[in-house]
């Protein structure tokens, strides 16, 4: 039955070291200088605050009643050494942290910057093509459609990611581009599937790999300019079709996603 099995001895979780009030100025100093630097941070709220002897990443909005709604993103430890470095974790679930990685405060705000997977915001690579832009003393990049609904940057010829063609050919906004910010935790990636004549919709599917059943799974995201402004809306799976098919069904639940 199993009863005299051995099972393996907890990991001990690395010693704390304990800062002086310097180190922590000057670490917390340069996690918001990161967090300035990237466009993606920045409109996604993010901010950096210290908290019982650790430095945590948190993101700030407000919900469907203005309240104010803070999340704990990820949080930094300062540990023990000759060289004083930090552990990046994220929360899987209550209490159960999660190493993503280990170095000084400029490296790993970057790592939370470039992430591209979705444990922070899945918006690495838009992060980075804005910064180029702007060092171009513009606010996007000229991208090119080709066939297929492949798009292209006019000046290199690299495709872009969706997340890029949303915002440097299209025009939605950072903040937009993020939602659905659950498919991006979920380690969905992004498709475009349809676009309307006018270029103010766009159907994109969300779609990940599931290992244990060996099959994609995902949903569908319509973002649409709604009274002058670019919103996203979840659209039903069996609703999900084709622009049109998204639009009445949206239309018909008075613009309320699924």
């Amino acid at each position: 039955m199993g009863w005299g099995r051995q099972w393996p001895e907890r990991v001990p979780r690395p010693e704390v070291q304990q800062l002086s009030d310097d180190q922590k100025n000057k670490i917390l100093s340069v996690l918001t200088k990161g967090i300035e630097e990237s466009p993606v941070l920045t409109a996604l709220f993010f901010r950096a605050r210290l908290l019982r002897g650790r430095f945590c990443i948190e993101t700030i909005w407000q919900d469907e009643k203005d309240q104010l709604e803070i999340q704990v993103v990820g949080r930094m430890t300062p540990l023990t050494g000759a060289k004083l470095s930090l552990l990046l974790e994220t929360e899987r679930s209550k209490n159960n942290w999660h190493e993503i990685g280990r170095g000084s405060a400029k490296t790993l705000i970057k790592t939370i910057a470039d992430d591209t997977k979705g444990t922070f915001h899945g918006l690495g690579l838009l992060d980075k093509s804005i910064k180029q832009a702007r060092k171009k003393g513009l606010d996007r990049l000229e991208v090119v459609r080709k066939e297929d609904l492949h798009f292209v940057y006019a000046e290199t010829g690299i495709e872009c990611s969706a997340q890029e063609t949303l915002l440097h050919y299209f025009g939605v906004p950072i903040e937009v581009v993020a939602e659905p910010t659950e498919w991006y935790q979920y380690k969905r990636k992004p498709k475009i599937e349809e676009v309307s004549q006018d270029r103010t919709k766009i159907l994109v599917s969300f779609t990940a790999f599931n290992l244990s059943f060996g099959s994609e799974f995902g949903g569908t995201c319509l973002y649409a300019v709604v009274d002058h402004e670019w919103q996203a809306f979840k659209i039903r799976p069996n609703q999900s079709g084709s622009i049109s098919e998204a639009l009445a069904w949206l239309e018909k639940r008075k613009w309320k996603g699924w």
